[in-house]
């Protein structure tokens, strides 16, 4: 049995697994997720936004459980993996009537963070119904935002964390594999911008993503507890031109590589989609790095 353990990163020492041994000990009634809790308390292993980083512990905890390391209680309840047999968000009734006009005739154009709100199934909602892509559950820090005209929906957009590899994202902003690892967190990811299909105004896109610059940062930094200084997104050129985002000011910082994270082929399995870039501050470079 190994006397060092290592999970994510971190080295779990011979004198820790004895710690999470005797925390099994003296809670003989705790269930497996309050273990984790406990054990993410004692070690202060929190996210950036103060909660417990118990997904991860209770990752560490089965793997020194299946390595013989220690020995946790029975699983008391098996939950759905939400991932795996997810149901499609339920279709909502919504007014569908034309909507063409000049972008004057709409504004205000009100963008609302609906992550955690109300509204956050109509968002789903929409998403499956009139994306290309459909609704996909995110994982790790999110936001959804619904644009609204005249007290109706018109354009959704979703951003997530970012992905941990590109080398164009990072020769573009020039960090270090250590400062990539310390603050990708920083980095947010658009990964659905849909304007509803009835809605016709020229212009509209790019006056959504230029709105979107003054409110990121600042409801990120609500929702988990730190700001984002970069944005970030891919563009299928197969499909779409990126001309909104390209007149929002956003920049072209490279392409992918057509390979997966999982990739051990080299070779391209995926179509290669441009990455654009938009700073959100001018400090971005400094503060990443």
């Amino acid at each position: 049995m190994s006397s060092e353990w290592k999970y994510r990163g971190r080295i779990v020492t011979t004198e820790e697994v004895a710690f999470i041994r005797q925390l099994i000990a003296d809670n003989p009634t705790a269930s497996r997720r309050r273990l984790s809790a406990q054990l993410c308390e004692a070690w202060d292993w929190k996210q950036a936004n103060g909660a417990l980083r118990d997904m991860v512990c209770r990752g560490l905890m089965l793997m020194l459980h299946r390595g013989g390391a220690i020995e946790l209680p029975p699983i008391r309840f098996q939950a759905l993996n939400p991932f795996v047999r997810r149901e499609a968000p339920a279709p909502m009734l919504i007014d569908t009537t034309p909507f063409h006009a000049a972008l004057r005739e709409l504004q205000p154009v009100e963008l609302q963070q609906v992550r955690r709100t109300g509204d956050e199934p109509l968002f789903n909602s929409l998403m499956e119904q009139y994306h290309y892509l459909a609704y996909e559950q995110p994982v790790g820090e999110h936001l959804k935002y619904l644009a609204w005209s005249q007290g109706r929906p018109i354009a959704c957009l979703a951003w997530s964390s970012a992905p941990r590899h590109l080398g164009s994202r990072d020769r573009y902003i020039g960090w270090s594999a250590e400062a990539r690892k310390r603050n990708i967190r920083f980095i947010a990811y658009n990964t659905r911008f849909l304007i509803l299909p009835w809605v016709r105004v020229p212009h509209l896109a790019s006056h959504i993503l230029g709105k979107m610059t003054s409110v990121l940062a600042q409801d990120w930094e609500r929702m988990y507890g730190h700001p984002v200084y970069f944005a970030e997104t891919f563009i299928d050129p197969g499909r779409f031109r990126g001309t909104c985002y390209r007149a929002a000011n956003w920049v072209l910082m490279g392409h992918t590589t057509g390979r997966g994270k999982n990739d051990h082929t080299n070779k391209p399995n995926r179509p290669i989609k441009e990455i654009l870039g938009l700073p959100l501050t001018r400090r971005f470079r400094e503060l990443l790095k």
